[in-house]
């Protein structure tokens, strides 16, 4: 068994409850902007979420060039679902590119400094950061009127 494999489908599955509460959200809910969390919306931490593993894996574990995404780019659940299976599949080949080679360090940039981290850091820094901003979804949904369902991870 492939563990990280199974360990980010089971984050897939997850996310995909996220998906299903964002669903029951206004169009204009999904998108506006929250002042008690600093100006940020939903769609705006999806972004970020993603832009996460595009950076940490992609850009800095990969050597890709990959840019940043826009908030405004994605216009709805639907086009942020498009959005994580591209997000899904550079997971994949980072995944397929390291497997049982998790020791070998990069150097990456880091607030203005350079350090060298792991595969196994970078993979675990990307999926730790999904789930903290999970919970600001979830935070901002409830302030937004829009109670959520159990958002345990989702059993294998």
């Amino acid at each position: 068994m492939d563990v990280f494999k199974s360990q980010y489908d089971l984050i897939k599955r997850t996310r995909e409850s996220l998906f299903r509460y964002c669903e029951t959200m206004s169009p204009t809910d999904y998108v506006k902007e929250v002042e008690a969390l600093g100006g940020v919306s939903i769609r705006s931490l999806h972004v970020h979420v993603a832009d996460c593993y595009r950076v940490w894996l992609g850009n800095r574990g990969l050597g890709k060039s990959l840019s940043r995404l826009k908030p405004e780019s994605v216009d709805n659940v639907q086009g942020m679902r498009e959005v994580f299976k591209k997000t899904d599949a550079l997971v994949y080949e980072f995944l397929n590119e390291f497997k049982n080679q998790w020791d070998p360090t990069v150097q990456a940039s880091w607030q203005s400094d350079s350090v060298e981290l792991t595969e196994l850091w970078l993979f675990t820094h990307a999926i730790t950061h999904e789930f903290h901003h999970r919970g600001q979804i979830v935070k901002i949904g409830r302030q937004l009127g829009y109670i959520p369902p159990k958002m345990n991870l989702a059993k294998s």
